[in-house]
Protein backbone atom coordinates (compact mmCIF):
# COMPACT_ATOMS: atom_id res chain seq x y z
CA UNK A 1 0.00 0.00 0.00
CA UNK A 2 1.26 3.17 -1.04
CA UNK A 3 -0.99 5.91 0.70
CA UNK A 4 1.41 9.05 0.99
CA UNK A 5 0.08 12.71 1.85
CA UNK A 6 1.36 15.77 -0.10
CA UNK A 7 -0.92 18.23 0.89
CA UNK A 8 -3.46 18.42 3.54
CA UNK A 9 -6.58 19.00 1.91
CA UNK A 10 -10.02 19.86 3.49
CA UNK A 11 -12.55 17.09 2.10
CA UNK A 12 -15.99 16.53 3.12
CA UNK A 13 -17.77 13.71 4.65
CA UNK A 14 -20.00 13.54 1.43
CA UNK A 15 -16.66 13.06 -0.22
CA UNK A 16 -14.74 10.92 2.39
CA UNK A 17 -17.97 8.38 1.66
CA UNK A 18 -17.21 8.22 -1.93
CA UNK A 19 -13.44 7.79 -1.25
CA UNK A 20 -14.10 4.93 1.04
CA UNK A 21 -16.20 3.55 -1.56
CA UNK A 22 -13.94 3.63 -4.09
CA UNK A 23 -11.27 2.10 -1.72
CA UNK A 24 -13.63 -0.69 -1.20
CA UNK A 25 -13.83 -0.80 -5.17
CA UNK A 26 -9.71 -1.17 -5.26
CA UNK A 27 -9.35 -3.39 -2.76
CA UNK A 28 -11.26 -5.74 -4.12
CA UNK A 29 -9.52 -5.75 -7.47
CA UNK A 30 -5.91 -5.62 -6.01
CA UNK A 31 -6.82 -8.79 -4.19
CA UNK A 32 -7.46 -10.52 -7.94
CA UNK A 33 -4.12 -8.91 -9.18
CA UNK A 34 -6.12 -5.83 -10.69
CA UNK A 35 -5.06 -2.62 -10.68
CA UNK A 36 -7.79 0.24 -12.55
CA UNK A 37 -7.80 3.18 -14.27
CA UNK A 38 -9.79 6.10 -13.47
CA UNK A 39 -12.45 5.11 -16.08
CA UNK A 40 -12.52 1.60 -14.89
CA UNK A 41 -13.13 2.58 -11.24
CA UNK A 42 -16.14 5.78 -12.16
CA UNK A 43 -18.02 2.88 -14.20
CA UNK A 44 -17.55 0.59 -11.04
CA UNK A 45 -19.71 3.34 -9.26
CA UNK A 46 -22.15 3.47 -12.27
CA UNK A 47 -22.71 0.30 -12.52
CA UNK A 48 -23.10 -0.47 -8.55
CA UNK A 49 -25.26 2.94 -8.14
CA UNK A 50 -22.76 4.69 -6.03
CA UNK A 51 -23.05 8.13 -7.35
CA UNK A 52 -24.70 11.04 -5.54
CA UNK A 53 -28.33 11.36 -7.38
CA UNK A 54 -27.59 15.23 -7.20
CA UNK A 55 -24.95 14.37 -10.06
CA UNK A 56 -27.85 13.44 -12.33
CA UNK A 57 -28.18 15.54 -15.43
CA UNK A 58 -31.62 17.30 -15.33
CA UNK A 59 -31.80 16.17 -18.89
CA UNK A 60 -31.25 12.17 -18.71
CA UNK A 61 -32.30 11.93 -15.46
CA UNK A 62 -28.46 9.83 -15.33
CA UNK A 63 -25.70 10.05 -13.01
CA UNK A 64 -23.84 8.36 -15.89
CA UNK A 65 -22.80 11.60 -17.67
CA UNK A 66 -19.39 14.19 -18.23
CA UNK A 67 -19.78 16.23 -15.63
CA UNK A 68 -20.00 12.96 -12.99
CA UNK A 69 -16.81 11.52 -14.29
CA UNK A 70 -15.31 14.88 -14.01
CA UNK A 71 -16.26 15.27 -10.70
CA UNK A 72 -15.42 11.24 -9.49
CA UNK A 73 -11.93 12.14 -11.22
CA UNK A 74 -11.70 15.14 -8.85
CA UNK A 75 -12.33 13.46 -5.62
CA UNK A 76 -10.23 10.85 -6.33
CA UNK A 77 -7.16 12.98 -7.22
CA UNK A 78 -7.80 14.88 -4.29
CA UNK A 79 -8.41 11.16 -1.83
CA UNK A 80 -4.78 10.42 -3.34
CA UNK A 81 -2.78 13.86 -2.79
CA UNK A 82 -4.45 13.83 0.77
CA UNK A 83 -3.52 10.22 1.52
CA UNK A 84 -6.02 8.38 1.95
CA UNK A 85 -6.10 6.26 -1.99
CA UNK A 86 -3.25 4.11 -2.41
CA UNK A 87 -1.03 5.92 -5.47
CA UNK A 88 -0.43 1.89 -6.50
CA UNK A 89 -3.73 1.53 -7.36
CA UNK A 90 -5.21 3.21 -10.02
CA UNK A 91 -2.80 3.41 -13.69
CA UNK A 92 -2.95 5.74 -16.51
CA UNK A 93 -1.91 3.19 -19.09
CA UNK A 94 -1.06 5.99 -21.53
CA UNK A 95 1.45 7.00 -20.47
CA UNK A 96 4.10 4.56 -19.33
CA UNK A 97 8.00 5.08 -18.86
CA UNK A 98 10.91 3.45 -20.82
CA UNK A 99 13.58 2.11 -19.73
CA UNK A 100 16.61 -0.29 -20.27
CA UNK A 101 17.34 -3.34 -17.86
CA UNK A 102 19.96 -3.22 -15.49
CA UNK A 103 21.86 -5.89 -13.64
CA UNK A 104 24.20 -6.02 -10.84
CA UNK A 105 26.23 -9.23 -12.01
CA UNK A 106 26.53 -11.53 -14.61
CA UNK A 107 24.40 -14.14 -11.84
CA UNK A 108 21.66 -11.97 -11.67
CA UNK A 109 21.08 -12.03 -15.58
CA UNK A 110 21.55 -15.50 -16.30
CA UNK A 111 19.50 -16.09 -13.42
CA UNK A 112 16.78 -13.98 -14.66
CA UNK A 113 17.26 -15.72 -18.14
CA UNK A 114 16.23 -18.71 -16.39
CA UNK A 115 12.65 -17.65 -15.31
CA UNK A 116 12.63 -15.30 -18.01
CA UNK A 117 13.49 -17.93 -21.14
CA UNK A 118 10.20 -18.34 -23.81
CA UNK A 119 10.12 -20.83 -26.14
CA UNK A 120 7.10 -19.82 -28.90
CA UNK A 121 5.23 -22.05 -27.11
CA UNK A 122 2.62 -21.99 -29.89
CA UNK A 123 5.17 -22.49 -32.77
CA UNK A 124 3.45 -25.48 -33.62
CA UNK A 125 -0.33 -24.48 -33.82
CA UNK A 126 -2.26 -24.57 -36.45
CA UNK A 127 -3.85 -20.95 -36.03
CA UNK A 128 -2.05 -17.82 -35.70
CA UNK A 129 -3.73 -15.39 -32.85
CA UNK A 130 -3.30 -12.24 -31.74
CA UNK A 131 -5.50 -9.58 -29.73
CA UNK A 132 -6.36 -6.25 -30.59
CA UNK A 133 -7.92 -3.93 -28.74
CA UNK A 134 -9.44 -0.47 -29.37
CA UNK A 135 -8.07 1.87 -26.45
CA UNK A 136 -4.83 2.17 -24.17
CA UNK A 137 -6.16 2.05 -20.83
CA UNK A 138 -7.35 -1.63 -21.22
CA UNK A 139 -4.18 -2.76 -22.64
CA UNK A 140 -3.30 -4.09 -18.88
CA UNK A 141 -6.30 -5.94 -18.68
CA UNK A 142 -5.39 -7.59 -22.32
CA UNK A 143 -1.85 -8.10 -21.35
CA UNK A 144 -2.48 -10.05 -18.31
CA UNK A 145 -4.25 -13.01 -20.79
CA UNK A 146 -2.51 -12.87 -23.15
CA UNK A 147 0.85 -13.21 -21.25
CA UNK A 148 -0.08 -16.03 -19.71
CA UNK A 149 -1.65 -18.14 -23.42
CA UNK A 150 1.45 -16.30 -24.92
CA UNK A 151 -0.25 -14.56 -27.68
CA UNK A 152 0.79 -10.78 -28.97
CA UNK A 153 -1.81 -7.81 -28.31
CA UNK A 154 -1.88 -4.60 -29.91
CA UNK A 155 -3.48 -1.43 -28.15
CA UNK A 156 -5.34 -0.20 -31.65
CA UNK A 157 -5.66 3.68 -30.29
CA UNK A 158 -8.59 4.06 -32.33
CA UNK A 159 -9.04 3.30 -36.40
CA UNK A 160 -5.65 1.44 -36.67
CA UNK A 161 -3.29 3.56 -38.70
CA UNK A 162 -2.69 2.66 -42.13
CA UNK A 163 1.18 1.88 -41.05
CA UNK A 164 0.58 -0.57 -38.68
CA UNK A 165 -2.13 -2.26 -40.40
CA UNK A 166 0.34 -2.71 -43.32
CA UNK A 167 2.99 -4.21 -40.92
CA UNK A 168 -0.02 -6.91 -39.63
CA UNK A 169 -0.71 -7.88 -42.78
CA UNK A 170 2.88 -8.63 -43.30
CA UNK A 171 3.07 -10.81 -40.26
CA UNK A 172 -0.33 -12.44 -40.93
CA UNK A 173 0.62 -13.10 -44.52
CA UNK A 174 4.09 -15.03 -43.19
CA UNK A 175 1.86 -17.43 -41.28
CA UNK A 176 -0.45 -17.66 -43.95
CA UNK A 177 2.59 -18.63 -45.81
CA UNK A 178 2.82 -21.72 -43.53
CA UNK A 179 -0.90 -22.89 -44.07
CA UNK A 180 -1.24 -21.43 -40.78
CA UNK A 181 -5.45 -20.49 -40.37
CA UNK A 182 -4.81 -16.75 -39.33
CA UNK A 183 -7.61 -14.58 -36.33
CA UNK A 184 -7.21 -11.31 -35.01
CA UNK A 185 -9.63 -11.03 -31.68
CA UNK A 186 -10.74 -7.86 -31.83
CA UNK A 187 -11.85 -5.68 -28.57
CA UNK A 188 -14.09 -2.47 -28.78
CA UNK A 189 -16.52 0.04 -27.56
CA UNK A 190 -20.28 -0.46 -28.59
CA UNK A 191 -20.63 2.63 -30.41
CA UNK A 192 -20.93 3.98 -34.10
CA UNK A 193 -16.79 3.87 -34.34
CA UNK A 194 -16.16 1.04 -32.34
CA UNK A 195 -18.45 -0.95 -34.73
CA UNK A 196 -17.52 0.19 -37.66
CA UNK A 197 -13.57 -0.42 -36.49
CA UNK A 198 -13.87 -3.89 -37.11
CA UNK A 199 -15.27 -3.74 -40.71
CA UNK A 200 -12.31 -0.76 -41.13
CA UNK A 201 -9.62 -3.60 -40.12
CA UNK A 202 -11.08 -6.32 -42.42
CA UNK A 203 -11.59 -4.50 -45.19
CA UNK A 204 -7.53 -3.20 -45.77
CA UNK A 205 -6.16 -6.41 -44.20
CA UNK A 206 -7.79 -8.09 -47.51
CA UNK A 207 -6.72 -4.93 -49.39
CA UNK A 208 -2.92 -5.47 -48.33
CA UNK A 209 -3.39 -9.55 -49.05
CA UNK A 210 -4.06 -11.23 -45.79
CA UNK A 211 -6.75 -13.91 -45.79
CA UNK A 212 -6.74 -12.86 -41.68
CA UNK A 213 -10.25 -13.21 -40.02
CA UNK A 214 -11.20 -10.24 -37.88
CA UNK A 215 -13.66 -12.41 -35.04
CA UNK A 216 -14.87 -9.18 -32.85
CA UNK A 217 -15.15 -10.81 -29.11
CA UNK A 218 -16.52 -7.37 -27.23
CA UNK A 219 -18.17 -5.35 -27.01
CA UNK A 220 -21.31 -7.19 -28.67
CA UNK A 221 -25.13 -6.60 -28.22
CA UNK A 222 -25.55 -9.98 -26.18
CA UNK A 223 -22.51 -8.92 -24.02
CA UNK A 224 -24.04 -5.53 -23.35
CA UNK A 225 -27.84 -7.35 -22.52
CA UNK A 226 -26.02 -10.18 -20.34
CA UNK A 227 -23.45 -8.06 -18.51
CA UNK A 228 -25.80 -4.74 -18.43
CA UNK A 229 -23.22 -1.68 -18.55
CA UNK A 230 -24.11 1.62 -18.10
CA UNK A 231 -25.17 3.24 -21.17
CA UNK A 232 -23.97 6.14 -22.80
CA UNK A 233 -25.44 8.46 -25.54
CA UNK A 234 -23.97 7.60 -29.32
CA UNK A 235 -22.49 10.64 -30.40
CA UNK A 236 -24.94 12.20 -32.72
CA UNK A 237 -21.44 13.99 -34.39
CA UNK A 238 -20.37 10.75 -35.59
CA UNK A 239 -20.74 10.85 -39.26
CA UNK A 240 -21.75 6.79 -38.68
CA UNK A 241 -24.42 8.24 -36.11
CA UNK A 242 -27.81 7.63 -38.16
CA UNK A 243 -26.50 3.92 -39.50
CA UNK A 244 -25.59 3.05 -35.94
CA UNK A 245 -29.09 4.00 -34.10
CA UNK A 246 -30.99 2.14 -36.93
CA UNK A 247 -29.79 -0.93 -35.60
CA UNK A 248 -29.27 -0.63 -31.86
CA UNK A 249 -31.03 2.44 -30.75
CA UNK A 250 -29.42 6.17 -29.46
CA UNK A 251 -27.50 4.17 -26.93
CA UNK A 252 -24.20 3.39 -26.88
CA UNK A 253 -21.11 1.05 -24.21
CA UNK A 254 -18.34 1.48 -23.29
CA UNK A 255 -15.16 -1.07 -23.33
CA UNK A 256 -14.08 -0.20 -19.94
CA UNK A 257 -17.42 -0.22 -18.57
CA UNK A 258 -17.15 -4.23 -18.58
CA UNK A 259 -15.77 -5.71 -15.43
CA UNK A 260 -12.04 -6.53 -16.06
CA UNK A 261 -12.68 -10.35 -14.93
CA UNK A 262 -15.55 -10.10 -17.95
CA UNK A 263 -12.87 -9.16 -20.31
CA UNK A 264 -10.17 -11.75 -19.22
CA UNK A 265 -12.38 -14.70 -19.31
CA UNK A 266 -13.78 -13.58 -22.82
CA UNK A 267 -10.04 -13.57 -24.15
CA UNK A 268 -9.33 -16.02 -22.18
CA UNK A 269 -12.19 -18.28 -23.38
CA UNK A 270 -11.59 -17.47 -27.05
CA UNK A 271 -7.68 -17.86 -27.44
CA UNK A 272 -8.53 -21.06 -25.67
CA UNK A 273 -11.25 -22.57 -28.27
CA UNK A 274 -8.69 -21.75 -30.90
CA UNK A 275 -5.90 -23.56 -29.28
CA UNK A 276 -3.95 -27.44 -29.44
CA UNK A 277 -3.63 -28.07 -25.34
CA UNK A 278 -1.72 -31.26 -26.51
CA UNK A 279 0.62 -28.77 -28.76
CA UNK A 280 1.18 -26.21 -26.39
CA UNK A 281 1.44 -28.58 -23.16
CA UNK A 282 4.94 -30.49 -25.22
CA UNK A 283 6.10 -27.23 -25.80
CA UNK A 284 5.84 -25.67 -22.04
CA UNK A 285 7.48 -28.86 -20.86
CA UNK A 286 10.27 -28.40 -23.37
CA UNK A 287 10.80 -24.67 -21.85
CA UNK A 288 10.74 -25.67 -18.21
CA UNK A 289 13.36 -28.00 -19.23
CA UNK A 290 15.45 -24.92 -20.43
CA UNK A 291 14.60 -22.82 -17.47
CA UNK A 292 15.86 -25.70 -15.09
CA UNK A 293 19.36 -25.97 -17.36
CA UNK A 294 19.35 -21.95 -17.17
CA UNK A 295 19.15 -21.79 -13.17
CA UNK A 296 21.59 -24.29 -12.30
CA UNK A 297 24.25 -22.38 -14.23
CA UNK A 298 23.38 -19.74 -12.34
CA UNK A 299 23.62 -21.10 -9.06
CA UNK A 300 27.16 -22.99 -10.43
CA UNK A 301 28.16 -19.29 -11.97
CA UNK A 302 31.49 -19.30 -9.92
CA UNK A 303 32.45 -22.42 -11.19
CA UNK A 304 31.35 -21.75 -14.55
CA UNK A 305 33.65 -18.47 -14.74
CA UNK A 306 36.96 -20.89 -13.29
CA UNK A 307 35.58 -23.32 -16.01
CA UNK A 308 35.71 -20.47 -18.93
CA UNK A 309 39.05 -18.72 -17.08
CA UNK A 310 40.75 -22.28 -17.36
CA UNK A 311 39.99 -23.00 -21.15
CA UNK A 312 41.51 -19.97 -22.23
CA UNK A 313 44.49 -20.94 -20.17
CA UNK A 314 44.78 -23.52 -22.34
CA UNK A 315 44.43 -21.97 -25.50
Amino acid sequence: MSKLRYKDITISDTKMVLISKANEIIAEYQTDGYDLTVRQLYYQFVARDLLPEEWADPATGSTNNTRSYKKLGDIISDGRIAGFIDWNAIRDRTREKGSNSHWDSPTDIVGACGQQFRLDTRADQPRYIEVWVEKDALEGVIERSCRELDVSWLSCRGYVSMSTLWEASQRFIAQERQDKETIILHLGDHDPSGIDMTRDMQKRMEMFGSSVQIRRIALNMAQVERYNPPPNPAKETDSRFQGYIAIHGVESWELDALDPHVITDLIEGAITSLTDRNLRDHLISRQKEHRRQLATVADRWTRVVKFVNKLKGCQ
